[in-house]
């Protein structure tokens, strides 16, 4: 992912085909050189904008990840080596604020090759809070319109336990810990009705936690999977979701994304 950024000046609302002309002369209804002159400048970034944002996207290189929604991750993200019809996502810390400051540890998934990621918010990102955030924050999201959308979710391990590094099993059962970041998985609320389903799951010295839910009345969608693990001084949370309609085409898929996820 590109960590390079271009600063846009914004555009003026206004403009005429004579804008680099401009009269001295000075008059009770005619605007002052200065008016002229601080138009003019205006009118001469704004055309400047409108070359910048008429460029194909792809052809922009070190586009930030938050304004990169209409490029396919396909187009830079490479073959995944399990599964060559995905593709790998393996966050760095040039991705987050959180993995620049070391708050959260590397994580990597698959995902299809032609969805985008999404912009995060920055009041949702932590990147206002870092270092020490206090309360859980959205580390990158991926969606596409037909099968759904996936994000990974952050949370402080002293919102969860006072034990430092604590592994998840030190935290509670899966059902302990989804009552507690269930809201960040549906976007809203979290009854233990939803709850459909837990595993749990070990690859080398990390445990994960699994959770099918079906959530009616959530923010994210109507079905969503979630894995969570602990690892350093955070939770880090990998949520799927999807409506009825993408859920019916996209179940293996968001199900394969969400086995795929580690830390």
């Amino acid at each position: 992912m590109a960590a390079a950024s271009m600063t846009l000046i914004p555009a003026a609302f206004s403009t005429s085909s004579n804008s680099s002309k401009s009269s001295l002369k000075i008059s009770p209804t005619s605007p002052s050189p200065t008016f002229t002159h601080n138009r003019n400048q205006l009118n001469l970034r704004r055309d400047l904008l409108k070359g910048v944002l008429g460029l194909p996207l792809i052809l922009i290189k070190g586009v930030p990840n938050s304004e990169a929604r209409e490029v396919e991750v396909g187009s830079y993200l490479p073959p995944s080596t399990t599964d060559p019809s995905f593709v790998l996502f393996k966050a760095s810390p040039k991705d987050t604020p959180a993995l620049r400051a070391g708050n959260v540890q590397p994580y990597q998934f698959i995902l299809p090759p032609t969805w985008k990621q999404a912009r995060v918010a920055n009041i949702l990102s932590g990147n206002y809070c870092q270092p020490k955030c206090a309360e859980p924050w959205v580390e990158v999201k991926f969606e596409d319109e037909k099968q759904g959308k996936v994000q990974v979710v952050a949370s402080p391990l002293i919102r969860l336990t006072n034990k430092p590094n604590a592994t998840i099993q030190d935290i509670g059962s899966p059902e302990k810990l989804i009552s507690s970041l269930g809201p960040f998985v549906t976007g809203n609320s979290y009854d233990p009705d939803e709850l459909l389903e837990t595993s749990v799951e070990t690859r080398g010295d990390q445990t994960y936690y699994k959770y099918v839910l079906e959530t009616p009345f959530a923010l994210t969608g109507t079905h969503n999977l979630a894995k969570a693990t602990a690892k350093g001084n955070t939770v880090v949370l990998f949520v799927a979701s999807a409506n009825d309609k993408q859920w019916q085409t996209s179940e293996k898929t968001l199900k394969t994304m969400l086995d795929s996820f580690q830390v």
